[in-house]
């Protein structure tokens, strides 16, 4: 897995692009701590590709550990790297809103480390129910994890709605698991483990123990319940109409109340169609 030659990187250009439209005081600081360390690693990465992605093999049977905060912030190649974190953006400016910076880097941090472990444990099964040990050597690089988790955490605090996806309308409920397969199909070169680890995280946060497993490690459990005041401070919401608005990949999800930013955005659409 190698990174190919750079020319001129036409992602990155419209990353940034997309990154000033909103505006830097629009974003909240997790968020944009959180884009500015891939970008930064995008153009200047640790270690070669193959040496900081995670597999079974690397990971486990080679004890290479820095792996698992490693691959999560490394990207192929510079639509890899717009994708993950366009769809960052977004989600991270409504959940890092809705649950305060300290929250929400905690979140990214737990979930960018055991997206990696739940990956392993994945293609470790594949391998020996498939009697195939080539799982245990794929390698996998990216956020799309940690993203695939925030989706099912923002369809867990902003519940209803539905999603279209290739033209097929789903509740926002189920979206995740039709945009995994989705995704597969029309980029065969994705990590299906990758992304269904980040979806087996966000229900293990949103239904099963990790949640409780994280406010116990925290010693307090005040960042979980009172978020008010980080929400207030990027959020000066105002009662407007509610719309759709697309995101970058094309799906379609219902806007919550949005800031007088975000409407004039809207309406000057200023985002791209796909």
């Amino acid at each position: 897995m190698q990174r190919r030659r750079r020319g001129v990187d036409v992602g990155l250009i419209l990353l940034f692009s997309q990154i000033f439209q909103v505006g830097l005081e629009n974003i909240p600081p997790v968020t944009l701590g959180t884009l500015a360390l891939n970008v930064f690693l995008f153009l200047k990465p640790l270690k070669p590709l193959l040496k900081v992605c995670i597999s079974v093999d690397q990971g486990y049977y080679q004890k290479d550990w820095q792996r698992l905060l490693l691959a999560p912030v490394h990207h192929a190649n510079d639509w890899h790297l717009y994708f993950n974190m366009v769809s960052l953006l977004w989600k991270g400016i409504k959940l890092e809103r809705k649950l305060g910076s300290v929250l929400f880097g905690y979140i990214i941090a737990v979930f960018s480390v055991l997206i990696g472990i739940v990956y392993m444990v994945l293609e470790f099964a594949l391998a020996g129910l498939l009697n195939d040990p080539s799982y245990k050597m794929n390698c996998a690089v990216g956020f799309s994890g940690v993203l695939f988790a925030l989706k099912v955490l923002n369809n867990h605090h902003h519940p209803g709605g539905t999603s279209n996806i290739m033209g097929i309308r789903v509740s926002s409920r189920y979206a995740c698991w039709l945009e995994l397969v989705a995704i597969h199909l029309c980029s065969p070169g994705t990590s299906f483990a990758g992304h269904l680890a980040g979806i087996l995280v966000g229900l293990m946060y949103t239904l099963g123990p990790l949640k409780m497993l994280m406010k116990a490690t925290a010693g307090g459990f005040s960042y979980f319940n009172d978020s008010v005041r980080q929400r207030d401070y990027y959020s000066d919401f105002s009662a407007g109409s509610h719309s759709n608005e697309r995101r970058p990949y094309g799906f379609w999800f219902p806007s919550e109340q949005l800031s007088e930013e975000e409407m004039r955005r809207q309406r000057l659409n200023r985002f791209e169609r796909w």
